[in-house]
């Protein structure tokens, strides 16, 4: 009798441990609620894993909440990891991502050409890859579909800002970071508006060139003081996030500049909203981080259930100045 007990509860853990292993689906506890029955959630389906390109800026914080509130909904749970501007740090973090088996990848690449061979590797695993904001540049691997901001659109409207902000004359500095895609679009943007501007009457923008500030307040500080160094005459600086223009803040107060130099960035975070309503900050093509997560969770979700997803879904921005901080409730 104990050998055929033992044998029985051996057999039984056996089998659960193989239940509790599985990818596709577990049924969760019954949740308890206050003063009321219990309630069963819905079945849980699998993980979507993210790997964003920093927690320290509060637009990715954005988007990784929110795709964990709108994933849930689904059935979904969802890993957040942060790459901290290292391709070889996310390339780890996608390999760890197959190691789990998660049902699929989201990416805020790091670098856009860098984290090709971690996206091949997921296709390689049959585990489909999204990204959202900054796209993969590399050849010869598959991401089903891309979600962002518009950042081309938004560049040519961080150019009609910068005219309006010079009255349509001087020159200009961008505070750069060419190493993501969405960047890179945002620059073009900005140029290529500029030299369709420069054709109108009354208009004389010189951009005098980009230096990298690596899209954090620190290291664009430093490249905002090399610039003022060298172009004591600047008018203006197109800052390509919220983080680097507040590093460029600091450099303008440092120099005895601030309010000389016009600034415009990109992002629309609290801070730099209300930096625009300082009268620090000119303008923000403002983005919609919670809508790129909900868009993601959405095409994810329409993937699995065999529905033909687009290769990109692209959501604009909205240029927001100072007139629109005054009426900005949320503001101090």
């Amino acid at each position: 009798m104990r050998l055929h007990g033992l044998l029985f509860t051996v057999m039984a853990l056996g089998f659960s441990m193989i239940i509790g292993c599985g990818r596709s689906e577990k049924q969760t506890e019954p949740v308890k609620q206050p003063g009321g029955p219990a309630q069963t959630p819905a079945k849980m389906r699998g993980t979507i894993a993210l790997s964003v390109l920093t927690l320290t800026n509060p637009f990715f914080k954005v988007i990784g909440d929110t795709m964990t509130a709108e994933a849930a909904k689904y059935g979904y749970d969802v890993i957040v990891v942060s790459g901290d501007f290292d391709a070889a740090r996310q390339q780890n973090q996608v390999k760890d991502f197959i190691v789990k088996r998660v049902s699929a990848i989201v990416l805020n690449p790091c670098d856009s050409k860098a984290i090709g061979p971690a996206i091949k590797e997921a296709n390689d695993a049959g585990i489909p890859v999204f990204t959202a904001d900054i796209a993969c540049l590399a050849p010869g691997v598959k991401v089903i579909c891309h979600v962002a901001t518009d950042n081309y659109q938004g560049g040519r409207m961080a150019a009609d800002a910068m005219v309006e902000a010079l009255g349509g004359k001087g020159k200009v500095a961008i505070i750069d970071h060419p190493e993501v895609e969405s960047v890179i679009l945002r620059t073009k943007g900005f140029e290529e508006r500029i030299a369709a501007l420069n054709k109108q009457p009354g208009v004389a923008i010189q951009i005098l060139g980009k230096w990298p500030g690596g899209a954090v307040p620190d290291k664009s500080f430093k490249t905002a003081l090399d610039i003022l160094q060298s172009h004591g005459d600047l008018d203006g600086i197109f800052a390509i996030n919220d983080p680097t223009a507040f590093g460029a803040i600091a450099a303008l107060e440092k120099a005895g500049k601030a309010g000389q130099v016009k600034l415009i960035a990109f992002d629309g975070q609290p801070e730099g909203k209300q930096a625009i309503k300082d009268g620090k900050i000119y303008a923000d093509p403002i983005q919609f981080p919670d809508e790129i997560a909900r868009k993601t969770v959405e095409v994810i979700v329409k993937h699995f259930k065999g529905e033909e997803a687009p290769k990109e879904i692209l959501i604009p921005t909205a240029l927001y100045r100072k007139a629109d901080a005054l009426k900005d409730p949320t503001l101090k």
